[in-house]
């Protein structure tokens, strides 16, 4: 079974405060319980001096209450974690597999080497050596 990592990480990650689908403003957090949030669009802004309502608007206007909706907020922080240890896993356990496989390339690469070096070593044993008598020096 292969899983989708990114389809995890899209569907846990935290999803931005959506627009308001009448002005195009970025909504505002209301109202927050368990999973659910309620985003409203206020038409105030917020400054050093306080907070300033757009002109003609006001904190519960008609705007304010048709533009409100209420997401299901599923992210998941542990779930974000998991995946990204999930990713340098395996990056390490490739990095441990180029090793391997270099090993495993210089151990053929010896084993050869060995090998042909037995074959020399055997056919110079059994050669024929005929040394020259022995000169005695007295």
């Amino acid at each position: 079974m292969t899983i989708d990592k990114q389809a995890l990480r899209e569907r846990y990650s935290p999803q931005p405060a959506p627009e308001c689908h009448i002005c195009g403003a970025e909504m505002t957090i209301q109202r927050m319980s368990a999973s659910r949030i309620t985003y409203g669009c206020t038409g105030a802004t917020y400054d050093d001096k306080g907070c300033h309502y757009a002109e003609g608007r006001s904190i519960a206007d008609d705007h304010y209450e048709q533009s409100r909706v209420t997401v299901v907020d599923v992210s998941d922080p542990d779930v974000l974690a998991l995946l990204d240890e999930n990713i340098q896993l395996q990056r390490e356990k490739d990095a441990i597999e180029a090793v391997a496989l270099a090993l495993r390339d210089d151990m053929r690469d010896a084993r050869e080497k060995l090998e042909a070096a037995e074959r020399r070593i055997a056919e110079l044993e059994a050669r024929t050596v005929n040394l020259p008598p022995l000169i005695r020096v007295l």
